[in-house]
């Protein structure tokens, strides 16, 4: 805010006195010159102008990402994928969450009483090997209000946000315009160009393709993310880890987890 003296500079009282005998050229142009209290009158109604403006900049600082062609799911015969779960139970995956392998091959999280909150490291659903460049696919739903998220290049199971990146699963549907931490952004990185998130208790899909640090999002049929990770707020995290879901705390469910190595 600017700042008006109640005494001792005459300068506003001059710039008024001249005022009354007739306004000052500017020697620079021939225009007036704006006079002692319309100067800092004009100044405060411009920051009052650009302070919302800035409000909202501050508000998303990640950006959108670019538009691109749809690109289709996978085939269910595509080649190369291998299931990341065994169809019985979760051998090759780590955890001390309730996430249970269920008759209908769905991997599902059911929270115990009293379980809140996401930084229970430890309850996130990990893999056991770790992944460098790959396609990922899958499918997932949640309740009303869910939360989870997709992990990967994941170098510490148990400091995941610091050192991984996530692709947000939210219940966001309905969204007109989607930030980064709303379901399918990339946390802390880049917004999808558009919500696809269908509502709770609907089943979405994720293909995430990573190769050479480049990163593609498909979501329910629609390329809705494209991002340079070497040159993103994620070029620090690491080119190999992990791949894991997130526990919340809430109800999500996963199925049809599949994974292709590229080389």
């Amino acid at each position: 805010m600017l700042a008006f003296s109640a005494g001792g500079d005459t300068s506003g009282r001059e710039a008024r006195s001249k005022g009354r005998t007739g306004a000052k050229k500017n020697p620079a142009g021939g225009g007036r010159r704006l006079s002692g209290w319309r100067a800092p009158f004009a100044v405060a109604t411009l920051l009052a102008c650009l302070l919302p403006l800035a409000l909202v900049a501050a508000s998303e600082p990640y950006p959108v990402s670019p538009a691109a062609a749809p690109v289709p799911h996978p085939a269910a015969d595509a080649p190369g994928f291998v299931p990341l779960f065994n169809g019985q139970d979760l051998a090759g995956w780590k955890t001390k969450g309730n996430w249970v392998y269920d008759t209908d091959g769905t991997v599902t999280l059911k929270p115990r009483a009293g379980e809140t909150g996401w930084k229970r490291f430890d309850a996130y659903l990990f893999t056991e090997r770790k992944y460098r460049d790959f396609v990922l696919d899958l499918e997932f739903k949640f309740e009303p209000t869910g939360n989870s998220g997709v992990f990967f290049c994941v170098a510490d199971p148990l400091d995941p946000v610091a050192k991984g990146i996530e692709l947000q699963i939210l219940d966001t549907h309905g969204l007109a315009k989607p930030g980064h931490h709303d379901c399918g952004g990339i946390i802390r990185a880049m917004a999808a160009t558009k919500n696809m998130v269908k509502p709770a208790g609907e089943w979405n899909r994720y293909t995430l393709t990573l190769k050479d640090r480049r990163l593609a999002v498909d979501f329910n049929g629609e390329r809705t993310i494209v991002l340079d990770l070497a040159a993103s707020p994620m070029k620090d995290r690491p080119a190999e880890g992990h791949v894991g879901f997130q526990d919340e705390a809430k109800r999500v469910w996963y199925r049809n987890v599949r994974i292709k190595e590229l080389r």
